[in-house]
């Protein structure tokens, strides 16, 4: 896939989550989360090429112009789609599948400082609400929901739906 169809892909995915994006012109211009993305590609470059100061260095400066901290070494697949992505933190050994959308202030972060994968692994199709956090080496299987504020420490089973019901009783 050329890097022209794949920013196309990015900007056609970014419409189709979002429905108050315009067009393709707008997207590029005022989407912090497909910034951070392209951001990402360049600091992963540069991070598997062994550029690893290179690739902190740049990660950062997307960062401090996006409000999303993206460690360079995630693995992040296609479609990826962060929304209103301010405070939005993806640890080093996070893997993301395919199709994923995460909201503001979402962490998929560590619980500890053991070496090795400590990062959630998101399959394909996961969608995760704001200001959730998915921690430690847990993975959140395809086609699940997380509400907004939930906390994850275990793994989650293929289509598993959680909604504010789950965690709070009124």
């Amino acid at each position: 896939m050329s890097i022209l169809s794949r920013i196309i892909e990015d900007l056609d995915n970014a419409i189709s989550h979002d429905p108050a994006a315009r067009n393709r012109l707008e997207v590029a211009l005022a989407y912090p989360g497909v910034h951070a993305i392209w951001g990402h590609r360049i600091s992963h470059f540069l991070w598997n090429h062994h550029l690893k100061l290179l690739a902190r260095i740049h990660s950062n400066l997307v960062r401090s112009t996006t409000g999303i901290e993206i460690h360079p070494g995630a693995k992040i697949g296609r479609r990826f789609f962060i929304d209103h992505g301010m405070g939005v933190v993806i640890g080093a050994t996070s893997k993301i599948g395919d199709d994923v959308m995460l909201y503001h202030d979402v962490t998929l972060g560590a619980r500890g400082i053991e070496p090795g994968n400590r990062h959630p692994t998101i399959e394909n199709d996961v969608i995760i609400g704001a200001g959730a956090r998915v921690l430690g080496n847990v993975t959140i299987g395809e086609g699940s929901r997380i509400s907004a504020n939930a906390v994850i420490t275990k793994d989650l089973a293929p289509k598993t739906l959680l909604d504010q019901a789950d965690f709070f009783s009124i």
